[in-house]
């Protein structure tokens, strides 16, 4: 892989924030005005809802609940990293909610119209506290059963889940849908070509000369979202990033990535992390779902093998297998790209051309209500 590539790369990763708007006037920006990416459903209702997670942020999300027919489950839904629910997470989250799930799609901390201090930065232990926060919600919601409750995490946020649900057996089902591992990624580069001390040492230097920039002049360096203008010879998969972040496709104001993305220094705690460690030991059901021809394909059937082996590339850890591998699923979406699990897919750029449909709504629904209904945390 080339410098030009590897630097496209890190603009990519490094997304970052603005230090004037504080928690307060974050809140005063939320808006009740559909200003989503994609039109509002016909059979859905919405409202704009908040809470707080345990380290006392308050969240904002979007409530899709089904205009009849509810079936009283609840799934709490984010991603992609750096994005905002106005985005890919809002989309499944209505999606869903048409087959009769309430569903929330939340901006996690410090990002979008959530609260948080400093604006746009992440941490492994509130990013998966925010997805318990959420379901700590839907579980007091009326219309919902609390043990009836699955999440979505896409991008990034489908690794979070797989967290999420490790830790948090309330969760019936999870899907992560073309999924990154934020830890692997930060600390070992794309395709684990970084994954050495030396590497590593370099880019801890690096951030440690921006910590102390920001310290002394209390302003946080923007890493940037995704790269704009496009390079002519960028990679395929940064292409397909600007052609949803960057277009009429899914550009979004509040949204990390299509905009200034995280400073410099704001996924510092994911590098020095691994937080998928006891995926092996989740018994509740398990969907995780990648296109064909994406980039990141590898983190999902690397996340597979080692949640239903305890054993993969990429995992230093070598564990016990699965005490129920019978309701983990691995999904490969022929011919789909990262992005195309976004929000389905287009023939042509910015949106155009025909809809390629490749997430399969129906049965990421039947998968979703199959298991959380049957709860299965036993092999039989």
């Amino acid at each position: 892989m080339t410098k030009s590539v590897l630097r496209l790369i890190v603009i990519l990763m490094a997304m970052t924030l603005t230090t004037s708007s504080s928690a307060q006037e974050v809140q005063k920006k939320k808006t009740e005005v559909w200003d989503k990416v994609f039109p509002l459903s016909e059979t859905v209702n919405h409202r704009k809802v908040e809470f707080r997670n345990r380290y006392g942020i308050t969240l904002v999300g979007d409530l899709y609940t089904p205009k009849s027919g509810g079936n009283r489950m609840a799934l709490a839904v984010c991603g992609p990293f750096g994005a905002s629910k106005e985005q890919s997470s809002g989309l499944y989250a209505m999606k869903m909610a048409e087959r009769g799930f309430v569903t929330c799609a939340f901006d996690p901390s410090f990002t979008g119209e959530s609260g948080g201090e400093p604006r746009r930065t992440s941490s492994p232990d509130i990013n998966t506290e925010d997805f318990l926060a959420a379901v700590d919600f839907l579980s007091c919601l009326p219309d919902v059963d609390e043990e009836k409750i699955g999440i979505i995490g896409i991008c990034g946020w489908g690794g979070i889940a797989l967290n999420a649900a490790a830790v948090d057996p309330r969760i019936k089902a999870t899907v992560a849908s073309t999924m990154y591992d934020m830890c692997r990624v930060n600390g070992n580069g794309y395709f684990d070509e970084s994954d050495s001390e030396e590497a590593r040492y370099a880019a801890r230097q690096a951030m440690a000369a921006e910590r102390t920039k920001a310290a002394r002049t209390g302003q946080l360096t923007q890493g940037g979202g995704v790269v704009d203008p496009l390079p002519a010879d960028a990679p395929q998969f940064v292409k397909d990033y600007y052609d949803y972040y960057k277009t009429r496709r899914g550009y979004h104001p509040r949204s990390g990535n299509s905009n200034d993305g995280w400073h410099t220094f704001g996924c510092q705690a994911y590098s020095n992390a691994r937080f998928l460690y006891y995926i092996n030991e989740i018994r509740s059901a398990v969907l995780i779902m990648h296109g064909e021809k994406a980039h990141s394909r590898y983190f999902g059937e690397s996340a597979y093998q080692y949640m239903v082996e305890g054993k993969a590339t990429g995992y230093d850890a070598v564990r016990k297998p699965n005490p129920v591998p019978g309701n983990k699923v691995l999904l490969i979406i022929p011919d789909a790209s990262h992005c195309d699990l976004y929000d389905g897919g287009y023939t042509e750029s910015e949106g155009r051309g025909q809809a390629k449909n490749k997430i399969p709504w129906e049965q990421l629904g039947a998968f979703l209500e199959t298991n959380i209904n049957t709860s299965n945390t036993t092999d039989e």
